[in-house]
């Protein structure tokens, strides 16, 4: 087998397998991370390792078919419902989304980004799909803004998916998001986050099927992605490992979550796109290879080739795109790194220039509880690392990067 590897055209070398190997192997021999699951697929060759354990004082080995909580790592994947609603003509990109979600008609915009919730001007002009899509739309999660009274108020309301608090059934999520004036004007700025839960809520308007109903049967079901939902049932919940959110200063394990009676043990109220749901290695691999085929998986068309490409390709205009440069580059003390990619296209991070190992026109996004999945076209590659350590210690985001340095230097032509 090693030999033929070693042979294979277009695959890996062996040699830049066992250093990914090593490297993985000392971040959890090193105590900080207790277990991860890794797939790296190439030209038809994949390879994936399980390392470690699913408890952080041992238990259970980590094995290919765990079950890991994706965060944000979700987006990407919680899009596709959407670009199959502009397919079929039922969505357009520069429509108003007024009709499906009146709460947010007529916004108000705050005449400074970080003044008073009273001091507001009105939107110059309504929100669209594209707005939505492109993380444009005037409102999300600004690590520029901490601590001002709009950031502040999305907390207070309980539309922020942290742990410890339920979001609110759908239609509530909305009213509340609708008391809250705009940030920045339609189409100004780009903000992360939020827009992703806007966009489940509006999957499920137009369908007239729960977000999640629809993501099934257009996407999950025909992928075969049959580990991936918005909760485990009681019969896989022993493939779920418990999530840790290591003490900032300590680093000690602090469980967030459990997995038997945990917050994704049952459906939850509110399917949340931008974070909320769980899969496996090979799920994820199924989806960015179909991305990677341009919409089809198999002989089957899951998305139009030009849906692909324009959630694939960065859509923010230079304007919007030196927003998300301040975001990456003057706070990257505080997201260790992760997000200096250059661009955005629906969902994901798009790299525009080269910034490190990784190719130009990569695309994909990493998670908060300790995920990555990316997507190469120039290389023909799929790289997925889940663990089950928050990204409140630089140590998963090291593991991430590591990963990823050491899979670019395994390709061998």
């Amino acid at each position: 087998m090693k030999k033929m590897m070693e042979q294979s055209k277009g695959g890996f070398s062996e040699t830049g397998l066992q250093r990914m190997r090593d490297v993985l192997a000392r971040h959890v021999d090193s105590g900080k991370i207790p277990g991860l699951v890794a797939l790296i697929s190439r030209n038809g060759e994949t390879h994936v390792e399980a390392l470690g354990t699913m408890g952080h004082d041992g238990g259970a080995p980590m094995r290919r078919d765990t079950i890991f909580r994706m965060a944000s790592t979700s987006k990407m994947l919680a899009v596709a419902p959407v670009m199959i609603l502009l397919d079929e003509c039922k969505l357009h990109l520069d429509d108003p989304v007024d009709p499906w979600l009146p709460e947010l008609a007529n916004r108000q915009v705050l005449k400074r980004p970080d003044g008073p919730l009273d001091e507001t001007v009105p939107a110059r002009r309504p929100i669209t799909v594209r707005d939505l899509l492109t993380s444009t739309f005037g409102l999300g999660m600004d690590l520029t803004l901490m601590g001002s009274p709009i950031i502040n108020a999305i907390f207070e309301n309980g539309i922020y998916d942290i742990p410890g608090q339920e979001m609110p059934e759908p239609d509530e999520w909305m009213r509340r998001l609708g008391t809250l004036p705009l940030c920045y004007q339609p189409g100004e700025r780009w903000q992360y986050h939020m827009s992703n839960e806007v966009l489940g809520v509006l999957v499920a308007r137009v369908t007239g099927q729960t977000f999640e109903t629809f993501l099934r049967e257009r996407i999950l079901d025909p992928l075969g992605m049959k580990d991936t939902g918005f909760y485990v049932p009681e019969s896989k919940i022993d493939r779920l490992p418990p999530a840790y959110i290591p003490d900032s200063q300590t680093g000690e394990f602090i469980v967030w979550d459990e997995a038997a009676g945990g917050r994704y043990s049952k459906p939850p109220v509110f399917q949340a796109g931008g974070g909320g749901l769980l899969s496996t290695v090979d799920d994820y691999r199924a989806y960015l290879q179909m991305l990677l085929n341009q919409g089809m998986h198999g002989t089957k068309r899951i998305l139009s080739r030009p849906a692909v490409e324009l959630m694939t390709t960065n859509r923010l205009t230079p304007e919007q795109q030196a927003f998300r440069d301040d975001l990456a580059k003057n706070n990257v003390h505080l997201s260790h790194g992760q997000g200096l990619h250059g661009g955005w296209g629906f969902g994901m991070a798009v790299r525009t220039y080269r910034g490190d190992y990784a190719s130009i026109g990569q695309f994909g996004w990493d998670g908060g509880t300790g995920t990555s999945a990316y997507a190469d076209p120039d290389n023909q590659l799929t790289g997925i690392l889940l663990t089950q350590v928050g990204m409140s210690t630089p140590d998963s985001a090291r593991l991430i990067h590591d990963f990823w340095t050491t899979v670019y230097q395994a390709i061998e032509d």
